[in-house]
């Protein structure tokens, strides 16, 4: 599991490694472009259940800490897909992974 940490002091949620690194490829693309944008995601029962959004801006301290040291496969039916929530007025919704070839980084 790894970490996704935002604002000072840091806010902190635990998604797995390649949910993290599909995250981490739609938000820096994000933040490139100077946007913000509400990020939501539903929390696990385990951790108390329910619906979380965060308002994020690239002027605040965003981080990604993996537990594995190798970067995984990407898939771009999932990146396209959470591209396309990050860009509605909705915000960027965390969904599960697409059925779809994994591609090279």
């Amino acid at each position: 599991m790894g970490t996704l940490g935002y604002g000072s002091p840091a806010t902190q949620t635990s998604f797995d490694d390649r949910a993290l690194h599909h995250l981490q490829v739609v938000i820096v693309a994000k933040f490139r472009r100077r946007e913000s944008f509400v990020f939501s995601w539903v929390t696990d029962r385990n951790a108390g259940g329910g619906r979380i959004s965060v308002w994020l801006d690239p002027c605040n301290p965003l981080f990604f800490r993996y537990s594995g040291n190798r970067a995984p496969a990407l898939n771009r039916a999932w990146i396209d897909a959470l591209m396309i929530s990050a860009n509605s007025s909705g915000g960027l919704f965390f969904s599960a992974e697409p059925e779809a070839t994994v591609s090279a980084r």
